[in-house]
């Protein structure tokens, strides 16, 4: 379910509305490495404390627990939606920091490719080897070791069709 903008300051304290204003999409991408790890602390303690709550209230309402402030809580929906607001803005934390985790690995593999490269070309050797398919006349013809057949295969399968009908004939004397 999408909770709007509107219902997310009603849910929310001035800190917790901050912090998911931050987990937004163009206030997120601004975001360095190292903001965005602190965010993502402060923000799962909150969704952490918001959890806690809301399943304390639901105890208080069943009866199974004693109330925490003078008479037991006799709805959630406040608390329902405060952690559905928070578990959201986590799950776009984490996918932003996942998203660039993977950026980072796949810089990290082209700049460790490109290094290789470097360092294979000034190297000065050259690929090909003295033993090798490859050198001063470039590639030459390997002989295929099966041997050709010189009988079609639908003549083989025609000839032993004929044998098993000539061999049923033979069995139904």
């Amino acid at each position: 379910m999408a909770i709007s903008r509107q219902q997310e300051a009603r849910a929310l304290d001035k800190d917790e509305q901050e912090l998911v204003e931050k987990s937004h999409h163009p206030a997120l991408q601004d975001l360095s490495d190292k903001d965005l790890a602190g965010l993502v602390k402060l923000l799962r303690e909150r969704r952490d404390k918001a959890r806690d709550r809301a399943n304390q209230r639901r105890r208080e309402m069943r009866g199974k627990a004693a109330p925490r402030g003078a008479a037991p809580s006799a709805a959630d929906d406040g608390s329902k939606i405060k952690l559905a607001v928070l578990a959201m803005a986590m799950r776009r934390l984490n996918k932003e920091t996942e998203r660039r985790r993977r950026m980072a690995a796949s810089s990290a593999l082209i700049e460790n490719a490109q290094r290789a490269l470097a360092l294979k070309k000034a190297s000065g050797k050259d690929d090909a080897g003295f033993n090798s398919r490859h050198s001063r006349r470039g590639m030459r013809k390997v002989a295929n070791p099966k041997q050709e057949k010189l009988v079609r295969p639908m003549e083989t399968g025609r000839q032993r069709k004929a044998a098993s009908v000539a061999q049923a004939k033979r069995d139904s004397r």
